[in-house]
């Protein structure tokens, strides 16, 4: 492992950069649709944009999007697979993840995750600091679960949608499709596609 490439000057792409650091790769270059106006962060290289990284994949070892956005984050990690990019997930060493559970390419696992057997993470995820996910649960492709969520066990959760800091889900529930589930919100029910919900029990707040 030597070089890599991360799609998305930003916040976490600064944090991916650090854990693949941590992982090993010892030459990281960053490219992001701003550039040329943005050329550094951090100390790290911005070399081009999108269609750049496209030109120069076989330059890097490995590539990841490194954009919090989870339609953008999924689009971007789709078009690098259909071009048959060395797509890459970053697990942080501090985090636990059983050997019994999958990580799709694209994800990234944070400092202090934990992931229980059985369990599958999708393409293109964020599994936040401190979140654990119980025994055979399943995050859908471009999902966000954010710092210090708990799942249960046999809880799914669907595309794109996003857990928000410190949030409960009770065992067996199912979250559909672009979902957004409040801060600190304890759920305890299914929710369907399209619906943003918050509270203690988590209602439906907008759909």
């Amino acid at each position: 492992m030597t070089k890599l490439a991360i799609l998305g000057a930003s916040g976490h792409g600064k944090v991916l950069a650090d854990i693949a650091n941590l992982n090993g790769w010892n030459e990281i270059t960053f490219f992001d649709d701003r550039y040329p106006k943005i050329k550094s962060i951090e100390g790290w290289i911005v070399a081009g944009n999108t269609d750049d990284l496209f030109l120069s994949l076989n330059d890097f070892d490995g590539c990841i999007v490194g954009i919090g956005d989870n339609k953008t984050r999924l689009e971007k990690t789709e078009l690098l697979l259909s071009s048959s990019a060395k797509l890459i997930s970053l697990i942080h060493p501090t985090s636990v993840v059983s050997k019994y559970s999958k990580i799709d390419a694209g994800t990234a696992i944070m400092a202090g995750v934990i992931i229980n057997p059985f369990s599958k993470i999708g393409l293109a995820c964020i599994i936040n600091t401190a979140a654990t996910i119980d025994h055979d649960s399943f995050i859908n492709d471009g999902a966000h679960i954010g710092p210090g969520v708990n799942m249960a066990g046999n809880v799914s959760i669907g595309k794109k949608s996003f857990i928000g800091i410190g949030a409960s889900v009770k065992q067996g529930v199912g979250i559909g499709d672009n979902v957004v589930l409040g801060a600190g919100s304890v759920l305890i029910q299914d929710l369907n596609n399209n619906v943003v919900a918050a509270g203690v029990p988590a209602k439906i707040i907008n759909s």
